[in-house]
């Protein structure tokens, strides 16, 4: 059969088409979701584009549009430059698509499966990218914010969800560690996205382009191939099946953990469901407002003793500025490398301790931090402020990645990938939330006179006590009342179609016996030399901190 074939025939991106074979390693699964979410995780690096775009018209230096030029000409004018804080909007759009196509489409996602999810994920994002470079092209910031805000931001929802359900069937026994893998990914795709980004702006710069339209279209055809690849990739486990040799713990021993399942169109309505948004949207709101403000605060708050003078921010001249610009950058690179880390870090643990407590540690801990960050300023320790804000940023992504597995403890499996999604709309709201909090309160605090090193201290108590909230959200969880359950019934009709084989249930042993040791071995350094460089260029960086 040719390759046209097997694309032409029916149901090639079925979900019943990808039900594992005998001897399958479910160790495939985990990086065919990292090159997808490493691709899509890029969304957090676009901040590398806003200075090159702010003067894409004029090359060397911004060309200003008009006073008088009204919000709709700014946007389609080919004749002046986009201001940074309009090119920002990016973000918002990014993360409210991201939330609101999660939630849309997450019960369609269980459906069809997360191959045929994966490959419409590649094609949004990629695509959005594309679009992207031609509105760059033609200098239209609309055609930037329909492509890789809109379009783009859909991709990233199904993207960010596919693997979901998938990774939690395949590993029942380390729900948070398998979630975790993935979820790392689309925390580390800034740190190979951003680097990359940055040499391919060089590499086709000339007197005429500040080359980020030409750097979209070899990130989408990069990504391209990687998410194409991931998706591909993707089997599901056969219906019942379970690792050799696992046996589930009574459910008596972890009353939070059901062995039943809830459908979406209910899991939504339980007050489960909304304590948990708020456990997430609180955790998010208190950690993505850091990391928008994360290089003006470190600069803000030490000034020149970053680079050991004695002086406030507002002294410096325009080149010790730059100092400690770069200074900052490499704390944004190191907090990068907190936040990948604490998604598989605190994800595995929470296996062993529980979601409950894991959050209820994100919080008690948050708080406590939080609180401490105005006196570690104050007092001059840059070593504890910055190790403060590592542990939190481990926490704020500890928490995307424990919220699946905490979800299937909560309603179970058999729909878990759609009540993420739908859960995902916190991630929505934080997205405005924490950095409209912190920028406005900022702002606030500059106008009536108060000093720069000292305007973020009121924002570190209000964050801290967002998190209490958090806290008190995450105590009042309660396992999910029987009479939510799927009757058996509703678990026949929404069950895979039976294989004409039955996976076997040996995990990694039979996969090594049957030759695919070579193949895992190969998928696992397709996704981790990329993050190795990603990490090595992140430290090269971060070494400036402490110099």
């Amino acid at each position: 059969m040719s390759a046209s074939d097997v694309l032409s025939a029916p149901g090639f991106l079925s979900r019943e088409r990808i039900v594992a074979k005998p001897g399958f390693s479910r160790w495939l699964v985990p990086p065919a979701a990292l090159a997808i979410h490493l691709c899509i995780g890029m969304a957090y690096g676009f901040s590398v584009f806003w200075l090159p775009l702010s003067k894409a018209v004029g090359i060397t230096a911004s060309v200003a549009c008009p006073a008088d030029m009204g919000f709709l000409a700014r946007i389609t004018s080919a004749t002046c430059d986009w201001k940074i804080s309009t090119l920002a909007w990016m973000y918002t759009l990014f993360f409210v698509f991201l939330g609101s196509s999660a939630a849309l489409w997450g019960g369609w996602l269980e459906r069809v499966g997360p191959r045929r999810a994966g490959v419409v994920a590649a094609l949004c994002w990629c695509g959005g990218l594309a679009i992207s470079a031609f509105g760059v092209y033609v200098h239209q910031l609309w055609l930037l914010w329909l492509g890789s805000g809109i379009i783009g931001g859909i991709g990233l929802g199904l993207g960010y969800i596919s693997p979901v359900s998938t990774l939690i069937k395949w590993f029942p026994d380390r729900r948070g560690m398998a979630t975790g893998m993935a979820i790392m990914g689309f925390g580390g795709g800034a740190m190979i996205g951003a680097p990359l980004a940055d040499r391919l702006m060089k590499f086709y710069a000339t007197s005429t382009s500040v080359g980020v339209w030409q750097t979209f279209l070899t990130l989408a055809a990069i990504y391209f191939v990687f998410m194409l690849g991931g998706a591909l990739s993707y089997r599901v486990s056969p219906e019942g099946w379970q690792p050799a040799g696992w046996t589930p713990k009574p459910a008596a021993s972890h009353p939070l953990i059901t062995d039943h399942h809830v459908s979406l169109s209910v899991a939504w309505r339980t007050p489960q469901f909304w304590l948990l948004w708020g456990v997430l949207c609180l955790n998010v709101t208190a950690g993505i407002g850091i990391i928008g403000m994360a290089s003006p605060m470190l600069q803000e708050v030490f000034g020149g003793k970053l680079i050991g003078v004695v002086a406030t921010f507002d002294q410096l001249t325009p080149a010790q500025k730059g100092q400690i610009a770069a200074i900052a950058a490499a704390f944004t690179g190191l907090l990068s490398l907190f936040n990948i880390a604490g998604r598989i870090f605190w994800a595995s643990l929470s296996d062993y301790i529980g979601r409950k407590i894991t959050y209820a540690i994100f919080f008690l801990l948050g708080i406590a931090l939080y609180a401490s960050v105005p006196w570690s300023a104050a007092a001059g320790y840059l070593a504890l402020f910055v190790a403060s804000f590592g542990v939190v940023l481990s926490m704020y992504g500890g928490g995307f990645a424990t919220v699946p597995a905490y979800l299937a403890d909560l309603f179970g499996t058999r729909m878990v990938g759609a009540i993420h999604g739908r859960l995902l709309t916190a991630w929505s709201a934080a997205g405005v939330f924490g950095p409209v909090l912190v920028n406005y309160i900022r702002d606030y605090q500059l106008d009536h006179g108060v000093p720069r090193a000292q305007v973020y201290s009121v924002t570190m108590y209000i964050l801290a006590g967002l998190l209490a909230i958090g806290l008190l959200c995450n105590l009042s969880i309660r396992p999910v009342k029987p009479r939510h359950y799927m009757s058996a019934e509703e678990l026949a009709r929404t069950a895979l179609s039976k294989p004409a084989v039955a996976a076997a249930p040996s995990g990694v042993s039979s996969a090594v016996a049957d030759g695919q040791g070579a193949l895992i071995v190969a998928a696992w350094l397709a996704v981790w030399i990329p993050i190795g460089w990603g990490v090595w260029v992140t430290l090269q960086k971060a070494v400036l901190l402490f110099k």
